[in-house]
């Protein structure tokens, strides 16, 4: 029998769904391998059996999300967190920033009493995750990488090294060079440098590295005088969970 594997998504744009419903023949050969059970992008059927892989999208938001993905990760053996939503908060982690219920009068108006809320959470802050594919959205090599491992059973750890040095070995022109502030000095690679090699900045979708260079980073940001408010402010669009100390 082939392992079941079943998609999931929180508070999300599904995008990373959509990256994986874009893999074209890759697609094909992972069908092979596995039986997807349920992937509301594609297909209409659910499932509410054990699963050998879940994987989730999306960041946990609501007291309902905190029950539901605890009931996922019960009958599946493996779960994988997707997407920066997922692994880091992303987004969705700003709202952490203000108060709850000012956050919600803001979006909701006189409606927001019916838009129960809690703080963001990524999903390993409220049930165990064992692989993670980082980015918004994910880089499809990289899912594909980490899923093949989890078939296996064997570690698969995204690279904690930053993003510019894979700029590098795509022989990039740096950013900096060109008057454009980006994050790459501090992100957690495996992205390929995907944004950086197509024209745009790195916003720092992947989190953190563990142990960034902060005396090249404050070299760079002085060297172009830059000012270190500018860049915590951009770093907290997908990562002001991590600010509060909310992620590993």
């Amino acid at each position: 029998m082939k392992p079941r594997i079943a998609f999931f998504d929180f508070a999300c744009c599904e995008g990373c769904q959509l990256q994986v419903a874009n893999l074209g023949e890759a697609l094909l050969d992972v069908l092979k391998l596995v039986d997807v059970v349920e992937f509301r992008e594609v297909m209409s059927e659910k499932w509410a059996g054990p699963l050998d892989i879940a994987v989730v999208e999306g960041s946990i938001t609501t007291k309902e999300a905190v029950e539901r993905i605890e009931k996922i990760r019960a009958r599946s053996r493996i779960l994988i967190a997707y997407g920066s939503c997922a692994t880091i908060g992303g987004v969705n982690g700003m709202k952490n920033r203000s108060p709850l219920e000012e956050i919600r009068r803001t979006v909701y108006g006189e409606h927001a009493h019916t838009f129960p809320t809690i703080a963001t959470r990524p999903v390993d802050q409220v049930v165990k995750v064992d692989y993670y594919v980082h980015g918004c959205p994910i880089w499809p090599p990289e899912f594909i990488e980490v899923l093949q491992a989890a078939l296996q059973g064997v570690p698969c750890f995204p690279p904690d090294h930053a993003v510019c040095v894979e700029c590098k070995l795509n022989e990039n022109v740096c950013l900096y060079d060109k008057g454009v502030t980006c994050l790459g000095p501090v992100t957690r690679a495996g992205c390929n440098s995907w944004c950086t090699n197509n024209g745009n900045i790195c916003y720092g979708c992947r989190g953190l590295v563990s142990n960034p260079n902060t005396k090249g980073a404050m070299d760079v940001l002085a060297r172009y005088r830059i000012p270190l408010e500018l860049v915590l402010n951009k770093m907290s669009m997908y990562n002001a969970c991590r600010e509060q100390g909310k992620t590993p």
